[in-house]
């Protein structure tokens, strides 16, 4: 079986940031057979049967809402919406076959890359339907050779238009990509879920939970939360306004919020203070990104010193 593969010797970083490099952003000047399937979805006009005016109204508001981010994918970058490395779930090749079902598992996940060494050295992806067809449904359960069932992953730069790569991901089939930086060291990774979630919003599958599951409610009050949860869908589940009107309203994260609270990465165990005596206490963050905080929604119709504590 014939693989891409990536070393760390420098000839390996060289050719796998050769097979990164960009091509020409033409791509959104023509819709695609997929998204004009998208397109058709949400246009009235090729939908045989008669709607509401209601309807038609709402189906007119989402085409414009999805033609202006089709518009807006010339200007977003892979790096944009790529998962940060420090996030990817990723199995060695001489993973067993115990890890690599936890690894799925934990992630929930269909599609994870494979490596040799360390994550700088992959080797392409593994799906999970060519485990389970491979060994989950054999009469005797073995140690899998990951060699033999990895499938090609490609290699993107982080400067590519999202544009450009979906159009590869379709043209060549391939739904997965490893963002690799200028030294060839992998520095994140995207899927083609989140590229059409740049159009058409969040997608779920069966395989999502609720909205609420990148926060949860503790048993206190308080809510334990991933930096990356939408502040609009967090606001509504808390039933607070997080962006006062002497806030600049650019923020869609909390992790964003809280970054322009204080106008830097916090360090862990670091609590950020709202103007309107909210709280974020840091869980978990290193030195490029914040990863998840507990939040403290500030009560006012309670005495002061009992926000505070």
């Amino acid at each position: 079986m014939k693989m891409e593969t990536m070393s760390n010797s420098p000839e390996g970083s060289s050719t796998a940031a050769h097979r990164a490099q960009p091509e020409p952003a033409d791509s959104l000047t023509r819709p695609t057979p997929l998204l004009s399937r998208l397109f058709r979805r949400r246009n009235p006009a090729a939908d045989p049967v008669p709607s509401q005016n209601a309807m038609e109204a709402a189906s007119e508001a989402g085409a414009r809402e999805m033609l202006i981010n089709l518009r807006n994918m010339r200007d977003k970058r892979v790096q944009d919406v790529a998962v940060p490395r420090a996030d990817i779930a990723a199995i060695a090749q001489d993973a067993s076959l115990d890890e690599v079902m936890a690894t799925y598992r934990d992630s929930g996940f269909t599609r994870l890359p494979v490596y040799n060494d360390t994550l700088d050295d992959p080797i392409g992806f593994l799906h999970l339907k060519d485990l389970a067809l491979g060994f989950a449904f054999g009469a005797e359960a073995k140690e899998p050779d990951l060699a033999g069932l990895v499938r090609r992953i490609l290699f993107v730069p982080p400067s590519m238009p999202l544009g450009a790569l979906l159009q590869r991901m379709q043209s060549t089939r391939i739904h997965i990509a490893l963002v690799i930086d200028e030294y060839g060291g992998v520095d994140g990774l995207v899927t083609i879920e989140d590229l059409l979630e740049e159009i058409v919003g969040n997608i779920e599958d069966e395989h999502d939970t609720e909205e609420t599951a990148l926060w949860r409610r503790e048993d206190d009050g308080t809510f334990v939360a991933s930096a990356r949860a939408e502040l609009v869908d967090f606001e509504k589940d808390a039933g607070v306004d997080l962006l006062a009107d002497e806030l600049d309203e650019d923020v869609d994260t909390l992790g964003g919020l809280v970054f322009m609270l204080t106008g830097r990465i916090p360090e862990r165990a670091e609590v950020v203070t709202h103007p309107d005596g909210h709280e974020f206490e840091v869980i978990d963050a290193d030195t490029r990104r914040i990863k998840r905080m507990r939040v403290r929604i500030h009560d006012p119709e309670k005495p002061v010193q009992q926000a505070a504590e």
